[in-house]
This record gives C-alpha cells, structure tokens and sequence, in this order.
C-alpha cells in the first residue's frame, strides 16, 4: 500500500488515463472515474496494477452522481483531487453566434459548471495541506487570443478560469493548492491526430508541475513546464 492518494475525475482515456497510469508508476495509488458502466482502458490498467486503481463511475454534468461519489469516498482523504474531464463542441469551426443554444450549454456545463460543482462537491476529502487541480486549456487564456477560432472550448475554458479565481477568493489564506494546468495540444480523442505531442510526452511533465506545487498555497494557472499562463 501507498500512503499517497490521487482521485481523478475523467480516466477512462487520453490525457486522464494516461495521468492514471504516470501517478501508479511514481507510487501512487489512484481513485479515477469513468462515465457509464462500460468497460474502459482504465479497467485494463487496473488489471495490471491490482490494489492501486480502483475505477469509479461518475458523470460530472449529474449533481446526484457527485453527491453519490462523495458518500461512497466517505472517511478516505485524497493528497490530490485533480479534475481531468472535459469535452469541446462537434463542430469547432462554429463561430459563437452560430453554435446551437443546446450545443453552447452542453460545452459550458461539462467544462466550467461541472467542474466547480465536483470540487465543491469532493473538496472536504482533499485535506487543508493537499492540492486540488483541474485540466484547462492555453485556450482558455484571453491574453493570448489573436487568432479566434474555437470560440465555444475557449469560452468554456475561459469561464473555468473565471469560476476558479472566485473559489480561490473565497478560500483566500487556505493553505491548500489549487491549480490550472494548460498541458498544451495533444494527440488524444480531443486534440485530434494532428497534435505535436503524443500524451507519453506530455503528461510527465504535467505531473511535475502538479507535484511541484504542492505546499504552496494558493491559485496558479500553469503550462505542462510550469510556466505562468496569462489569463
């Protein structure tokens, strides 16, 4: 047994399962969620590391879920609650005015509300010295929007940031770390095949920075090198 524990929200694929698998390989013992009772990659890493995966089911958009998850972790603590799932809209070309209503709620609600409502929901089992994360986007920086393009992911990010500077505010002189992390374009489901960097690449890097800022109290929005990104 480990006495370090991750609970990881979004597993069963990318950037999350592979966040499961470089966590297990540094000792850690790892809590990851899946949405729906099919089997997934996560099962199969847990196959392969008895004792130090277990697979929860949770779908982020439904509050009851959250509730449920939370009375089923009940008397456990976790030293990183670290919320990886996420989603973008089906056509990414689609400029905010033409999105759907139904397709412009549906990225905002898994991407910003959803998130928020799972830290408020797990926040008691992160302990006051523990660190609580979530995956966001460079997208999501509007200093650093010159091109448009992605218009509903970036707000959806955008909005992430905004509604964690206002739980950061309201825990203000917590000792607990709370963390952004941009891990930069991808190949996965999301990030398409084009993406420069495999997530054998990337997530490594983004452990590093998760591990790095534990014990330092306060919001930071970092990239996978765990440079600042400007909101």
């Amino acid at each position: 047994m480990t006495d370090k524990h991750l609970l990881l929200v979004g597993a069963s694929r990318g950037l999350g399962l592979g966040m499961a698998a470089e966590f297990v390989k540094r000792g850690w013992s790892v809590v990851g969620t899946v949405r729906g009772g099919a089997r997934t990659e996560l099962h199969d890493l847990a196959d392969e590391h008895p004792g130090r995966i277990e697979v929860e089911t949770l779908d982020v958009t439904n509050p009851d879920q959250i509730t449920a998850l939370r009375g089923r972790l009940s008397g456990r603590s976790f030293d990183i609650l670290f919320h990886n799932a996420g989603i973008a809209n089906a056509n990414p070309r689609e400029s905010a005015a033409e999105v759907s209503t139904e397709e412009f709620v549906r990225v905002l609600v898994t991407n910003a509300l959803s998130p928020m409502r799972v830290i408020q929901g797990l926040q008691d089992l992160v302990p006051a010295h523990g660190l609580i994360g979530v995956m966001s986007s460079g997208q999501g920086s509007i200093s650093n929007n010159e091109r448009a393009g992605n218009d509903v992911y970036r707000a959806s990010k955008a909005a992430l940031s905004q509604l964690m500077r206002s739980y950061a505010a309201r825990h203000a002189g917590a000792p607990r770390a709370l963390v952004l992390v941009a891990p930069g374009w991808i190949r996965t489901a999301l990030g398409g095949p084009d993406a420069p960097f495999g997530v054998e690449e990337a997530i490594p890097q983004v452990v590093d920075v998760l591990l790095s800022q534990r014990a330092k109290p306060g919001l930071e929005f970092l990239d996978r090198e765990g440079h600042t990104v400007p909101w």
